[in-house]
């Protein structure tokens, strides 16, 4: 799990570019996305994957920077109701809790 090496980058017939990478996040981002891959999963009636909620997330936050004037700061986002922070717990703890609410076990 070290072994650090070179992202991998594929050209993809639709003009766009595959780049792999590996992101460290708090177990509370990967429950996040665990439900956005949920929403997603049910709006278009098929499994969704963790990747394709990222993919989708950074396509819709691109989108909307690219609607704003230039020089104006993005308004602040409200936290949502449906996504509470967890409290203070050892580590091994949120993890199976946060794996938990992703597999819908909690």
């Amino acid at each position: 799990m070290n072994d650090r090496v070179t992202p991998a980058m594929h050209a993809l017939p639709d003009g766009e570019a595959e780049l792999t990478l590996v992101v460290r996040l708090p177990w509370e981002d990967v429950a996040r996305l665990g439900q956005e891959a949920g929403r997603l999963a049910s709006q278009t009636q098929r499994p969704v994957t963790l990747d394709e909620a990222v993919s989708r997330r950074l396509r819709s936050a691109k989108a909307a920077a690219h609607a704003r004037p230039a020089g104006e700061q993005p308004p602040p986002v409200p936290s949502s109701g449906s996504v509470s922070s967890l409290p203070a717990r050892p580590p091994a703890e949120q993890a199976r809790q946060a794996i938990e609410r992703i597999n819908g076990t909690a």
